[in-house]
């Protein structure tokens, strides 16, 4: 079994917008074909190898499943750094957005209902995202950009983590 990257070994197209399914079905094959347990009685490299592609299968569908990784996995085969540790420059109207959400997020802490509203924009934020890198790197192959749109995404994905580890208010 040969494959160069996560999209070839479930033999789809390098593309964000994919067949959800076919990528199951893709990976329940592969699955099956690597799976340790069909080479018990193997020899120790032979295991060691399926035992390899097993791992690599899984984690390819974990990467692609995700429509935030695999966005992110597209720019990084590109070339594109996204420097997410390093790199905090961000579009001023994005962190005009990050510092509304952050009070919505500390009013959400004593009201509810900000808490629900909070939840509401940031699962249309998040849609938004979605859209915008099927255009940028299925429709233009704007890669560089798509990075961009790609660290505002993770940092949606971290204040929404942030909002569902609030304590329920009584």
């Amino acid at each position: 079994m040969a494959a160069d990257d996560h999209f070839s070994l479930f033999g789809l197209p390098a593309r964000f917008d994919i067949d959800t399914d076919a990528l199951e079905r893709a990976w329940r094959d592969v699955a099956a074909r690597v799976h340790p347990d069909r080479y018990a009685t193997a020899s120790a490299a032979e295991r060691r190898v399926a035992m390899q592609w097993s791992a690599r299968a899984n984690e390819a569908y974990r990467q692609l499943r995700d429509p935030l990784l695999r966005a992110r996995y597209l720019c990084e085969q590109a070339g594109v750094d996204l420097q997410t540790e390093s790199n905090t420059s961000m579009d001023p109207a994005f962190l005009m957005q990050q510092m509304e959400w952050r009070e919505m997020l500390d009013d959400a802490r004593q009201d509810a209902a900000r808490a629900d509203a909070l939840r509401a924009e940031l699962g249309e934020a998040r849609e938004a995202m979605r859209r915008t890198l099927a255009d940028l790197l299925d429709a233009r192959g704007d890669t560089a950009q798509a990075g961009q749109k790609v660290r505002e995404w993770m940092f949606i994905e971290r204040l929404a983590q942030e909002l569902a580890q609030l304590q329920p208010l009584r």
